[in-house]
């Protein structure tokens, strides 16, 4: 059965085109993704990820099990400080991507994709059962907004004490929101464009939301949907997990080598120390199509023998460069800066370049 975030009606209620993904229903788009795109690149929007995962884990062993599971070195965390991480499979792969935070002392906060709850917490739990710390499955609790944008900061520091602007970015303050005690104010996000991620209980949210949406009305806030969110995430060259990582990808192969620090011992460390040594055979690479064309995932990569050299990931038409712009894996020799290779869409082989890393420099 699908499941509803506590702002569901709302959603409704503004005439969200709603979707399930990852087992809830969930606002796809509001007024059209390039609108909602630009509104988060120009001036401030507001995202609904309740659906995403939260782990807490504490003890005087918290920090052994996430060293063991996660591929960054978490004992560089001051508490207020967040961290980009994966956790690492037996085989090479990757489980999931997640952020983590240090709360207190001894206490971690660990949120995971949606689609991964389950898969992640039986993989934590099964490594634990070596550390003994404390376990909390936070996810069906807590709500999550996303308030991005580069207005962010001005359109919500009337809604609390906390001086946002002061507020470095992979770091957060735990204070006083909407009216609402205790809210996680996190410098995070996965537009590029700045801003906030706000975590609360279930019953607040929707204080918050109202809260958030007076405030910000002077300065064009608009509710956005997942749509865009995935337009903008791949214009800075974010990785999706189930498209651009998954439990085949490397971390090494999916440009993650900097969160895989081999100052410490983690899940299938020496092979993928090994891998970092000796090389990979295929790289994730970004690209931007040199003719009119959309690339989508799964379409193939070819050479300019028309021989097979990889696949696309993620693909789009990239609202704030209007042009086609994509992911994927390629073999290693193509995967510099400035080769060039091209994609088979449908009948058609579109010449494109691969780029650098993120496509959008706002």
């Amino acid at each position: 059965m699908t499941k509803n975030t506590a702002l569901f009606q709302i959603h409704e209620s503004l005439g969200a085109k709603m979707l399930p993904f990852a087992g809830y229903n969930m606002p796809i788009q509001y007024e059209g993704i390039n609108a909602e795109h630009q509104t988060v690149r120009e001036s401030v929007g507001v995202f609904d990820v309740s659906h995403m995962g939260e782990f807490r884990i504490e003890g005087e062993n918290a920090l052994a099990l996430i060293q063991f599971v996660t591929s960054n070195d978490a004992s560089k965390l001051a508490i207020g400080d967040a961290q980009y991480s994966c956790f690492p499979n037996d085989k090479g792969g990757i489980v999931d991507d997640l952020i983590c935070y240090r709360l207190e002392e001894n206490t971690y906060l660990l949120v995971v994709n949606a689609s991964n709850i389950a898969k992640d917490w039986d993989w934590i739990s099964k490594h634990n059962a070596q550390f003994g710390a404390t376990m909390t499955n936070l996810s069906e609790d807590y709500s999550l907004l996303a308030i991005q944008g580069p207005k962010a900061v001005e359109a919500m520091q009337s809604l609390t004490s906390e001086d946002l602007s002061a507020i470095k970015f992979y770091t957060f303050k735990i204070n006083d929101f909407a009216g609402v005690a205790n809210v996680i104010i996190s410098a995070t996000g996965y537009t590029g464009s700045g801003g906030f991620e706000i975590y609360c209980k279930n019953d607040e949210v929707v204080q918050i939301w109202n809260k958030v949406f007076e405030a910000g009305a002077p300065y064009g806030i608009k509710p956005i949907g997942l749509a865009a969110r995935d337009t903008l995430r791949l214009e800075m060259g974010y990785c999706l997990y189930g498209n651009d990582i998954n439990d085949s990808t490397s971390p090494i192969e999916a440009g993650l080598g900097w969160i895989t620090k081999f100052t410490k011992n983690f899940m299938n460390s020496e092979a993928l120390k090994k891998q970092k040594e000796d090389g990979v055979s295929k790289r994730l690479i970004g690209f931007e199509l040199n003719e009119k064309g959309i690339p989508r995932h799964d379409y193939t990569i070819v050479n300019e023998n028309n021989e097979a050299i990889g696949v696309v990931t993620s693909g789009t038409m990239s609202p704030s460069l209007k042009k086609g712009i994509g992911m994927g894996y390629v073999a290693k020799p193509y995967a510099k800066s400035g080769s060039k290779i091209f994609i088979q869409i449908r009948k058609k082989i579109i010449p494109a370049t691969v780029v650098k890393f993120p496509f959008y420099k706002g």
